[in-house]
């Protein structure tokens, strides 16, 4: 099966930034199915689910480090 590009854009999320993990956390699986069909939804949502977790789990080791050097 070949990859396909669902979506593409020039923004490049900081995993450092709070608001740029917590828009991703945030963000419903239905932006990623813009068909809309609930398989498909249900599909996303399993894969984005780990993501999201290890976008808080880098953020957390960041702030982490930020506050230990400070």
């Amino acid at each position: 099966m070949a990859a396909e590009t669902v979506f593409a854009s020039g923004f490049t999320p900081d995993p450092a930034r709070a608001l740029d993990v917590l828009a991703f956390v945030l963000c419903p699986p239905e932006v990623f199915a813009p068909t809309g069909d609930p398989d498909e939804i249900a599909a996303v949502a399993e894969l984005i689910e780990p993501a999201k977790a290890e976008a808080v789990r880098r953020w957390h080791a960041l702030h982490a480090i930020e506050l230990a050097q400070n």
